[in-house]
């Protein structure tokens, strides 16, 4: 079996190296080979020169580069430029463990022999803050995901892949990619089958202060995206994940008093949770006001959409002469 690693990225230096280093150093059986494909999204903090400062130690890795157009298109050139028949996905904040690779080879040599070829594997990812040594953090319950199809860790055949038409490029914001793309193939009928023993840990920086206008603006655009993903398959599962219904918005709207519970009147709160060493304990508190901001987002945009509609609509039938 022959796999391509595919990672976009995007000003990720500092733990895009370590990432790779991780997947430089796999342990697989002489059945078993590999390749990564890294796509640089545009990156200005000096991604692409690191690279060909160290391209000797990179032995496994390709590089490719494009301008800024988000993850889904990155994801896409990834899969074209590549060379094997599996597809692994990861995202380039993931460090894997040495034997990450063999365990997805394995799951998905078990699972065609019992299932057929028609599935893929989702491996585990531990959310660590850890830097220095992402992978000594410990799994914990709310590191338990139930999505069907997440670019976090994951393996399929390229072909379905290429069935499924690929990752929906209008999809330049953050978030839903993926997700979207899981639609499609779950209708193509693929099973996916959980695969604990390829494990990452997905490293991200300590909760602060200064990382909230980024936050919001991300629940934004997640917003945003979400109302894309709805427009692609307008059904009520996906009304739940992109929080598009009444219960999200009477949730959110009590739980930060109508947004009054926000960046700026939690702040206090925030910061003191933070001093005493506490910032995923703040993460999980700022969540209320933006989860707030991500409802308030998916029904402006849908809001948006209805009246561009409408429009359109208008024009359509003043062409006809009927309006």
């Amino acid at each position: 079996m022959f796999l391509t690693v595919v990672i976009p990225t995007y000003n990720r230096l500092p733990i895009l190296a370590k990432c790779l280093e991780a997947l430089c150093n796999q342990q697989l059986s002489d059945d078993n080979s590999y390749e990564v494909v890294v796509v640089d999204d545009g990156s200005t903090d000096g991604t692409l020169e690191w690279f060909r400062a160290h391209k000797k130690e990179l032995s496994h890795v390709r590089w490719l580069s494009q301008r800024h157009q988000g993850p889904a298109a990155a994801r896409n050139l990834g899969v074209l430029a590549s060379r094997g028949d599996i597809i692994v996905f990861i995202d380039s904040d993931l460090v894997v463990t040495e034997h990450f690779l063999q365990a997805h080879a394995v799951a998905l040599v078990e699972g065609e022999k019992q299932l057929g070829s028609g599935i893929f594997t989702y491996g585990r990812v531990i959310n660590t803050c850890n830097f220095a040594n992402p992978t000594a953090e410990p799994y914990k319950i709310t590191d338990f995901s139930a999505a069907y199809f997440a670019t976090g860790n994951v393996a399929i055949a390229k072909s379905w892949l290429e069935k499924a038409g690929l990752f929906d490029t209008c999809f330049q914001l953050y978030g839903w990619e993926d997700l979207e793309l899981g639609v499609r193939l779950k209708q193509l009928g693929l099973k996916l089958i959980k695969c604990p023993n390829a494990v990452g840990y997905h490293w991200h920086p300590d909760f602060s202060l200064a990382q909230i206008p980024q936050l919001i603006e991300k629940e934004i655009q997640r917003g945003r995206m979400g109302v894309l993903f709805y427009q692609k398959h307008p059904t009520f599962p996906v009304r739940l994940m992109i929080q598009m219904t009444w219960f999200h918005r009477l949730l959110w709207g009590i739980l930060s008093l109508g947004g009054h519970l926000n960046e700026k009147t939690m702040a206090p709160l925030l910061q003191w949770l933070i001093d005493r060493e506490k910032p995923q304990f703040a993460r999980s508190i700022a969540r209320i006001f933006l989860n707030w901001y991500n409802v308030q987002g998916v029904y402006a945009a849908y809001a948006q959409l209805k009246k561009i509609s409408n429009i359109f609509i208008i024009i359509i039938l003043f062409s006809l002469n009927i309006y």
